[in-house]
């Protein structure tokens, strides 16, 4: 008995530069994306991923990956504005589940909740949502140190309370022990534009070599297609 096996692709000019096209044209959507987020508080950068057989898979064959790596730490002297230095998420309570975010932009509301900007109540260490026993009369009372404790200052025993610990976890929802808060800051993207426009002209120049192919293949097969019509 004799199995014989074996793989062969042919793939259609037309076809092929289409699927280039397409392929660098979510690239180039990927890197205006970052670009858009290099100003946004809490924004990481996405990197696409492309596959081996982004070839022939087209746009199902990329993918993308966050950069966890810390971005641009600015001060704000905001007593209720906090950045991470050390890779991590603040954790925040929403009506869609519990989500992670860099953006430690919060405030209070009149029961003494923390809450981010989007009105999501923000989550200690412990899972629960962090509650102020009252509201201070100034702000600045709030003190969180690098390990994410809370002290609030009372007037009427003349001492600083505890109030837990902000909720800081990794990707995969563990506890970060270590996520170096730091009060009175902001954290903008770590999106390095130099980066992205030095990333974005190859792409520019793959898709205007795609389409000078696609229109040169469509223009010889409009001229076969005439050659036909004029000999029939």
């Amino acid at each position: 008995m004799k199995i014989n096996g074996g793989i062969s692709f042919t793939e259609k000019g037309l076809r092929a530069s289409l699927r280039a096209m397409h392929v660098q044209s979510e690239l180039v959507s990927m890197t205006n994306e970052n670009i858009t987020g290099f100003d946004k508080i809490g924004y990481q950068r996405k990197e696409p991923v492309v596959s081996s057989f982004t070839e022939f898979l087209g746009v199902h064959g990329l993918s993308q990956t966050v950069d966890d790596q810390v971005g641009r730490i600015v001060l704000t002297e905001g007593p209720l504005d906090f950045a991470l230095a050390e890779k991590g998420y603040f954790e925040v309570q929403t009506q869609e589940g519990v989500k992670l975010t860099r953006d430690g932009r919060f405030k209070l509301d009149k029961e003494g909740n923390l809450l981010s900007l989007t009105d999501g109540k923000v989550l200690s260490a412990a899972g629960t949502p962090i509650r102020l026993p009252f509201i201070p009369q100034n702000i600045k009372d709030i003190k969180v140190d690098k390990k994410g404790e809370i002290t609030l200052y009372n007037p009427k025993t003349n001492r600083m309370e505890n109030l837990g610990r902000l909720g800081v976890v990794d990707s995969n929802g563990y506890l970060v022990m270590s996520p170096q808060v730091m009060q009175g800051y902001n954290e903008y993207s770590n999106v390095s534009l130099q980066t992205e426009f030095m990333s974005l002209m190859p792409v520019l120049k793959a898709f205007d070599g795609n389409r000078q192919m696609f229109m040169l293949q469509n223009q010889n097969l409009q001229k076969v297609i005439n050659q036909l019509g004029s000999a029939s």
